[in-house]
């Protein structure tokens, strides 16, 4: 059994970092995002509004200020899930605040071998290994410090980011599913 963070300090990681905040987001739907009005908002056809002034926005913008990355790569089925058509539009409020969240399509991370755990890696030294239920609750953060793991995740980073695109090619590759 992992041992979990205190979700109380879940924040500090987003304020403490040094240079780089990078998340692997690899689950097909989040049930915290079906659980808010915004995705309702999104399924009922409506446009989304800018909510970059949301404290993940604020923060966002105070550290990327500060000379400071916040990215992520964002892995998408062929064609997208509901849950993955909300994420890649809510994604404009985050790129609006300063987060650069990119998108690639499953078949390439499989072919790239990235892994099918979501994970926040912080200055090439240490993680927060996101652990999820079978219908995508969020159970809570195992910290990684283990220098081989380390390794691991900035060897994913690196392959996921130089394969990645970022969010208004993948919205044209997206519409021409359709």
């Amino acid at each position: 059994m992992p041992q979990f963070i205190d979700d109380s300090t879940f924040g500090d990681y987003f304020t403490d970092f040094e240079h780089t905040a990078w998340r692997l987001e690899t689950r097909r739907g989040y049930a915290s995002d079906r659980a808010v009005e915004k995705y309702a908002r999104f399924v009922a056809g409506e446009p989304l509004p800018d909510d970059s002034n949301r404290p993940w926005g604020t923060n966002i913008r105070v550290q990327t200020g500060l000379g400071k990355r916040v990215e992520r790569v964002r892995v998408v089925d062929r064609p997208p899930t509901q849950g993955q058509l909300f994420l890649l539009a809510a994604a404009a409020s985050n790129n609006a605040a300063g987060e650069d969240i990119r998108n690639m399509w499953r078949p390439r991370a499989e072919a790239l071998a990235l892994p099918t755990e979501d994970f926040w890696l912080f200055d090439s030294r240490r993680a927060l290994l996101l652990h999820f239920d079978d219908e995508d609750e969020y159970l809570g953060s195992e910290l990684i410090e283990d220098p081989a793991h380390i390794v691991r995740y900035c060897r994913f980073r690196d392959a996921a980011w130089h394969h990645a695109t970022r969010r208004e090619g993948f919205l044209a590759e997206v519409a021409s599913l359709v």
